[in-house]
C-alpha cells in the first residue's frame, strides 16, 4: 500500500547554495546556450522517451512551446514532455564529458561539501530511511546501489545517518576522486557507462537509487529492463524534474537562465509518465515527497530582470517582501501537484 504523499521543504538555505543562478545569470545563460547547441545537433526525436508513442511534427503534432531555442512536444499517451531532439550518446559526451561537469556543480572544500550534503541530501536520505522503516526495513537491512552518484553527496548522507551497506557508481573519474577525497575514504567507484545496466542487473541489493539521474540517462530502457530482471531489487528511489510551473516562468523570461527545462534536461516527467514507467517494470508507487523550486525560480527571474533594468533598490525591497512567504507559496504549488521536482520510492509488485 502506498504511503501518504508528503509536501514542502524550506528553500531558505537552498537560495544561498544556488547563489550563482542569481549572480551569474549571463554566464549560466552561455552555458545553457552551449548545451542547447549540442542538443540541436542531434536527430529529431521520433518517439516519446517513456512510452515510445510517435511524437513530433512527423507524427502530426505541433510543439507545445519553445524556450531558449528548444521546442517541446507533450506525449498524447503518457503526457511526458519531450524536447524536439534526442538526448543520445553524442549529446551526453558533449555536455557531460567535455564541459567538465565537476567544475560546474561541485563544491571546492570539505566545509562547503558537508554543508551541501547536510542541507540538500541528508533530508532525502532520511526520507528514504523513514519510508523503508514503515515497511519493516531497518538501516541494517538496507543494501543500496546509488547510480550516477556524482560527487557522492547522497552516499555520504546515508553514511552520516548510519546506513553502511551502500555502494555508489559514477562514470566521471574527477567526480569520483573528488567524492573520495572529501569523505576521506573510497565511497564511490568509477564505471563506464556501457557497463551500468549489467552492474544493476547483477547487483545483490534491495534498493537502487537515482537522485537527479534518470533524466540524464540516454539508454533509459536498458537500465529499466535491468531493474525489472533483477529480483533482488525491491525498491527504486529516484528524483526527477517535472513539467511544472517553472517551465511557464522560464518560457516567459527568455533572458534568464533556464535551470529547469533546457540545458541537460531534454525531457521532463509528469505523474502520468512516471506511473507508466513504473508499471512497465512491475513496480508501483510506495512513497512520495513533492517539493519544488518554482517559487525560487520566479523570485530569481524577477530579481534578475529588475537588475537588468537597473532597478537594484526595488530588487532589495522585493526580496524583503517576497522571501518571508516563499515557502508557503511553494507548498501551495506542491499540494496542487505542480512542483518542479518529485522524490518517489516505487516498490516491486508481489
Amino acid at each position: 500500500m502506498a504511503l501518504p504523499r508528503e509536501y514542502g521543504k524550506s528553500v531558505g538555505e537552498i537560495i544561498k547554495i544556488k547563489s550563482d543562478f542569481f549572480e551569474k545569470n549571463e554566464d549560466m545563460l552561455k552555458l545553457s546556450s552551449h548545451q542547447a547547441d549540442a542538443l540541436l545537433l542531434q536527430p529529431k526525436r521520433k518517439n516519446c522517451k517513456i512510452c515510445h508513442e510517435p511524437i513530433g511534427e512527423e507524427a502530426g503534432m505541433e510543439p507545445l512551446y519553445t524556450s531558449q531555442r528548444m521546442r517541446y512536444f507533450q506525449c498524447p499517451v503518457c503526457s511526458h514532455l519531450n524536447s524536439e531532439h534526442e538526448d543520445n550518446e553524442d549529446f551526453a559526451s558533449r555536455v557531460y564529458i567535455s564541459d567538465n561537469y565537476l567544475a560546474n556543480y561541485s563544491e571546492d572544500d570539505k566545509i562547503k561539501y558537508a554543508n551541501r550534503r547536510d542541507t540538500i541530501y541528508v533530508p532525502k536520505a532520511r526520507f528514504l530511511i523513514d519510508s523503508l522503516a514503515k515497511d519493516g526495513l531497518q538501516k541494517k537491512d538496507i543494501r543500496l546501489l546509488d547510480d550516477g552518484a556524482g560527487s557522492g553527496y547522497f552516499v555520504s548522507a546515508l553514511h552520516e545517518l548510519g546506513v553502511d551497506q551502500v555502494d555508489g557508481i559514477e562514470i566521471s573519474e574527477p567526480q569520483v576522486q573528488f567524492a573520495n577525497t572529501m569523505n576521506g575514504e573510497d565511497i564511490l567507484t568509477q564505471v563506464d557507462a556501457p557497463d551500468i545496466a549489467d552492474i544493476i542487473g547483477k547487483a545483490n541489493v534491495n534498493v537502487v537509487t537515482f537522485i537527479g539521474v534518470l533524466e540524464h540517462i540516454t539508454n533509459l530502457d536498458e537500465i529499466l529492463s535491468a531493474i525489472k530482471a533483477n529480483r533482488h531489487i525491491q525498491y527504486v528511489y529516484f528524483s526527477v524534474p517535472m513539467f511544472s510551473m517553472s517551465c511557464f516562468f522560464e518560457a516567459a523570461h527568455q533572458n534568464c537562465y533556464n535551470r529547469h527545462a533546457g540545458g541537460t534536461h531534454s525531457h521532463l516527467f509528469t505523474d502520468r509518465s512516471i506511473r507508466y514507467m513504473a508499471d512497465s517494470i512491475g513496480f508501483e508507487e510506495y512513497a512520495v515527497w513533492k517539493f519544488g523550486s518554482d517559487m525560487m525560480d520566479l523570485y530569481r527571474m524577477i530579481c534578475v530582470c529588475l537588475d537588468q533594468n537597473g532597478e537594484h533598490k526595488l530588487r532589495e525591497t522585493f526580496g524583503e517582501r517576497f522571501l518571508p512567504m516563499i515557502d508557503e507559496l511553494q507548498e501551495v504549488m506542491d499540494r496542487h501537484e505542480e512542483a518542479s521536482e518529485i522524490h518517489m520510492i516505487i516498490k516491486r509488485r508481489p
